[in-house]
């Protein structure tokens, strides 16, 4: 997977992770690392453009969901918890839509993914960068 990074300023500072290839178990710990500097760095706001991911795995989504805790200030979910992880995701769900993490241009295949899991409660989606980072407050 490869991950570039661009920053705004619009109203707030804005963190923008491109993110290009398959988000599965082979790289989902690249999208934790560099989310985590991210926030270590001082980002607290994050859209992350989903345009170019090819194929999101359960991996990936667990991905998803431990990014969301981080820029959350929650404890991520450890993927080695097993269904414990996926229970914890059930109940962020329930809490509404995540305001630190937003998502842009999902493909199809991969916006089918995140609808068949539930994330569509999880995570504001955009199609447009620019409405995306004018999103946060």
């Amino acid at each position: 997977m490869e991950i570039t990074a661009s920053y705004e300023l619009n109203p707030v500072p804005v963190t923008v992770l491109y993110l290009a290839g398959k988000l599965d178990g082979n790289s989902y710990q690249e999208l934790i690392h560099e989310a985590q500097r991210q926030y270590d760095a001082g980002a607290r706001d994050l859209v992350l453009d989903l345009s170019r991911v090819t194929f999101l795995s359960s991996a990936g989504i667990s991905a998803l969901h431990t990014v969301a805790r981080l820029f959350h200030g929650q404890t991520p979910s450890e993927r080695q918890e097993g269904w414990a992880s996926f229970r914890a995701m059930e109940s962020d769900r329930a809490a509404g839509p995540q305001e630190h993490v937003k998502l842009l241009n999902p493909t199809p295949e991969v916006k089918n993914v995140l609808d068949i899991v539930g994330f569509g409660s999880l995570f504001h989606t955009f199609t447009d960068v620019q409405q995306a980072i004018a999103s946060f407050r």
